[in-house]
């Protein structure tokens, strides 16, 4: 073992004996890696960066917003909602899937 990592590895036993990581977002919580792998690979490393940068690129914020929208059309009560929630998340669908495609095809193309 290297003199870094037994370092590393020390300095996370402590934060764990200290409890510094028992108010984790998460915390006890299966890692949900849909998205992740939902992303085209060429994009995966990018997209993390500007995640971790609290960026989204448009692309993730409208798959966010289809979410929401989905949230709210399984609520809803009244057909006239119903009808206006499922037009907007065709309409956001159509929109990430021509961003996803111009992609795949750029991609394709290098």
């Amino acid at each position: 073992m290297t003199n870094f990592r037994k370092i590393a590895e020390d300095r996370i036993r402590e934060a764990m004996d200290n409890g510094e990581f028992d108010s984790l977002r998460g915390k006890g919580k299966p890692l949900d890696l849909r998205e992740y792998f939902q992303t085209p690979p060429h994009l995966r490393a990018a997209f993390d960066f500007l995640k971790n940068a609290d960026i989204l690129p448009r692309e993730i914020s409208l798959k966010k917003d289809i979410e929401v929208l989905e949230g709210k059309l399984r609520r809803a009560r009244s057909e006239k909602k119903k009808t206006e929630y499922r037009r907007k998340i065709n309409e956001m669908t159509v929109q990430l899937n021509i961003m996803l495609e111009k992609y795949h095809f750029n991609k394709d193309r290098l």
